[in-house]
């Protein structure tokens, strides 16, 4: 059979280094993703050291989260001017500057400086390291490669608040970032080494696309600002709130229709014209409001209801990165010998029932309750991860493969945010609602609260405690502790339902996927961007 160009470039001779090229980047995308949850469990420490309150201090996760999310989208247009490996290297030594310069930080505008300036070394880190990786192996190595990306960016914010509890209890906060310097080095030094830039990768730029540059970074910060302030200014109760949606989504559709018009636009939404590529985002999207939501409620609720230490609270966590770790290489074999789309859908239903079990879980349930689930969770997500990002980036051609990637991890960043925002508003309009519920049940007349307060003042009675007027407060003030408790818990039961119907919802989007055409091996159709 004849060997098409279309061939030839699509099934170039592997890299005789390409177990180290992916080494090396995936230094530069770890860091990068840690970062991002690393910082949550030290900021605490920081109210105390820089005199601000638990609204004012979100800022320092907030500043890099805008500048990360710019600089994904802006990835492409980067690379293409400076080089992708050169951008790859100056992306790395900006984000180690900014991490020495966050750990010296005296002030609190200084730290959000600092954090911008990390966040723009931070944000093309991973859908670089993910375009590298992708170009760098051939087809029947493309599922095992992903997987090896992916242990280190879907495992690394599961370890982040971990690692960032025990540095900054055994060494202080400032070692959250100084941490990182000794990592990017090594990182720096193999990427040189050992990444070279393909020859069909288009370098210069003829024209500066200025209003995109405005318009995407007003757009993206109104986005992150909104998402980040909604529920403590109570979304759209709030003007401040209400006025930033409409100019964030009048910037972001003036952005979209100008950048399909110009030449050398500074995102390109034309890849979206590949209805694969498409699909695949749709589906990211609702993977990273499921994933990063998990993130926040299991934490929170071990937390605030079970009691456990903030150390402790990180800890929940390490059981699905430890079954993700196990599983994710045996999802990248199978990927060459399976319909990509039946290992989504059995992924699917695996995780589904793990939130269906996590929707049962009540205040008296143990470390053993929660680590059975969170290692059935963690089995069950590489078999949608690693077949999605595969299946969806190989759809796109190389040359467009960094400005993919760029807006494949964009949308999965963007869905995490707003499974954060998402996850705490409905947590505090469940538990209001649970609450009203079960205060009507708090009545003389309702023979299970009479007995109940019976029994506590019959308590307080041996202690020493009158049955007047403060013990009848005593006792209420229990009362509403319990009622309150157990709103909270009937919440995040709802929240594991609602995170288990979004993960539901990708099976139509997966069923209507196409499976690569000719086998596992061979090039899945490529349309014209």
């Amino acid at each position: 059979m004849a060997i098409t160009p279309e061939d030839t470039t699509a099934a170039p001779l592997p890299d005789p280094n390409r177990w180290m090229i992916a080494m090396a980047v995936m230094f530069g995308a770890v860091m990068a993703v840690m970062d991002i949850s690393v910082v949550n469990v030290a900021l605490p420490h920081m109210m105390g050291n820089f005199g601000q309150n638990i609204s004012s201090i979100t800022w320092v996760a907030t500043a890099y989260s805008i500048a990360a999310v710019i600089m994904v989208t802006m990835s492409n247009w980067w690379s293409t001017l400076l080089g992708r490996k050169y951008f790859y290297l100056l992306s790395f030594v900006i984000f180690t500057v900014g991490s020495i310069l966050c750990g010296f930080a005296h002030t609190f505008p200084e730290m959000i400086i600092y954090r911008i300036i990390q966040g723009i070394g931070g944000g093309s880190l991973i859908p670089i390291a993910q375009a590298i990786i992708r170009e760098t192996f051939p087809r029947k190595e493309q599922g095992m490669a992903m997987a090896v990306f992916s242990m280190g960016v879907v495992v690394a914010p599961a370890i982040g608040p971990v690692l960032g509890g025990w540095l900054t209890d055994q060494l202080g906060w400032p070692w959250i970032f100084f941490i990182n310097i000794p990592i990017s080095i090594i990182g720096m030094f193999l990427v040189w080494l050992y990444v070279h830039d393909p020859v069909y990768l288009r370098r210069g730029i003829q024209k500066v696309d200025v209003p995109g540059i405005v318009l995407l970074t007003l757009g993206l910060t109104g986005l992150q600002t909104i998402l980040e302030r909604g529920q403590q200014e109570n979304w759209f109760d709030s003007n401040f709130i209400v006025w930033g949606t409409i100019f964030t989504i009048t910037t972001l559709t003036l952005l979209v229709l100008w950048e399909l018009r110009v030449k050398e636009p500074i995102v390109n939404f034309r890849v979206f014209k590949n209805e694969q590529f498409s699909l695949g985002c749709m589906v990211i999207f609702l993977f990273g409001i499921a994933l990063f939501g998990t993130t926040f409620i299991l934490p929170q609720f071990t937390q605030r209801l079970l009691n456990y230490p903030a150390f402790q609270a990180g800890l929940t966590l390490m059981p699905r990165a430890i079954a993700l770790i196990i599983v994710l290489p045996l999802v990248g074999k199978l990927y060459n010998h399976s319909d990509p789309r039946a290992l989504m859908l059995f992924g699917i239903v695996v995780v589904c029932i793990s939130y269906f079990q996590l929707a049962h879980l009540a205040t008296i349930a143990g470390s053993s309750n929660i680590i059975s689930i969170l290692l059935l969770m963690g089995a069950g997500m590489p078999f949608l991860f690693i077949p999605l990002s595969t299946l969806t980036l190989n759809s796109v051609p190389k040359e467009s493969s960094t400005a993919a990637t760029g807006l494949f991890n964009l949308t999965q960043q963007i869905g995490g945010n707003v499974g954060y925002a998402l996850m705490a508003t409905l947590l505090d309009r469940f538990s209001t609602i649970h609450h009203a519920y079960l205060s009507e049940n708090i009545s003389p007349y309702n023979p299970n609260y009479t007995l109940f307060a019976q029994q506590a003042s019959a308590t307080l009675a041996s202690k020493g405690m009158a049955a007047g007027g403060q013990g009848q407060s005593s006792i209420l003030a229990i009362v509403n502790r319990l009622v309150t408790q157990q709103a909270e818990m009937m919440a995040y039961n709802d929240l594991s339902i609602v995170l288990m119907f979004l993960f539901l919802c990708c099976i139509p989007l997966i069923i209507i996927m196409r499976a690569p055409k000719g086998g596992m091996h061979s090039n899945p159709h490529v349309g014209e961007m």
